[in-house]
């Protein structure tokens, strides 16, 4: 596997040598300080260009970066066809190499350069032959640090978690796999996605990014925490899918009531009590029901 040295020198190698290119810049995760480097990370580049057709019609020029083992052209899949390459602002290849590299590169026009570089604070330059990118600072991840919750979205999110439970166990006990794990994984790990990242976000005073899709979870959660949220990973077997509803419920709740207590925000212990009740006696239905609660009318 080729190393980060000689992917970046071959990447500026191509900038250099052609002429169509006139400067480079990174961004993603290589550009933050605070990622570990390892051997699956993206080369995140935008090569500015003054005309992207010739690039799109003609691919000799992507040879340079070594054997593909297969690639994506998001923009293509997306209907633009090579005929539209006047009209074209920029146009990405997503290319696995041979040797397990993967470079997105990114043509990109001057005009659009002007208008969105730098929006991203994870941007780095590494070539720029007319001077064309605008000093910037280093680089840093603070646009992906976890965000506080106002008290309204505290509250919406706890109401949907809970409310959203009853579609979990009535999917269950319907026998409707594929409806109780959507909306388990839809309607009740949304939230409780949030709240570990505002959990997380308390302890760090909210300079701290949890990554893409929470993959830095695992770094900030305490061992017992990590193991409850593992635990709301479940197989088909409905009795493990309970298991993990309840496991789910679990780290809500302790979580959710020490975010309130942080914010002085009010936690809906009604409606989680209410609701536990509820998943217990779905729970232990019969399967041949006619009422949910025959002692309540």
């Amino acid at each position: 596997m080729r190393t980060e040295q000689e992917m970046m020198g071959l990447i500026l190698a191509t900038a250099k040598q052609d002429e169509r290119i006139r400067a480079v810049y990174m961004n993603g995760s290589r550009t933050n300080p605070n990622v570990p480097k390892d051997l699956f990370q993206d080369y995140d580049v935008v090569y500015v260009v003054e005309e992207i057709k010739p690039f799109i019609q003609r691919r000799e020029w992507l040879t340079a970066f070594g054997g593909l083992l297969m690639m994506q052209e998001p923009d293509k899949n997306d209907g633009v066809t090579a005929h539209e390459g006047e009209s074209l602002e920029s146009y990405m290849f997503l290319m696995l190499f041979n040797d397990g590299n993967r470079i997105d590169l990114r043509l990109q026009m001057k005009e659009c350069m002007q208008r969105e570089y730098g929006l991203d604070k994870l941007t780095c330059p590494l070539l720029d032959k007319d001077g064309l990118l605008p000093a910037i600072p280093a680089p840093t991840d603070c646009d992906y640090h976890v965000v506080k919750p106002s008290e309204e979205e505290y509250n919406r999110y706890t109401n949907d978690f809970w409310w959203c439970s009853q579609n979990v166990a009535k999917g269950i006990w319907r026998d409707e796999l594929p409806y109780a794990k959507h909306m388990f994984e839809q309607t009740m790990r949304v939230p409780l996605e949030l709240m570990i990242s505002w959990w997380i976000g308390i302890q760090h005073d909210f300079h701290i990014s949890t990554g893409k899709l929470g993959k830095y979870v695992k770094n900030h959660l305490p061992k017992a925490y990590w193991e409850m949220y593992e635990g709301t990973y479940s197989d088909s077997d409905y009795s493990n899918m309970w298991e993990a509803v309840f496991t789910t419920c679990e780290l809500f709740r302790i979580l959710a009531r020490d975010v309130a207590d942080h914010f002085d925000f009010t936690y809906p212990l009604e409606d989680d009590q209410n609701m536990m009740h509820y998943l217990q006696r779905v729970r232990n239905l019969p399967a041949d029901a006619v009422e949910l609660f025959p002692h309540n009318r």
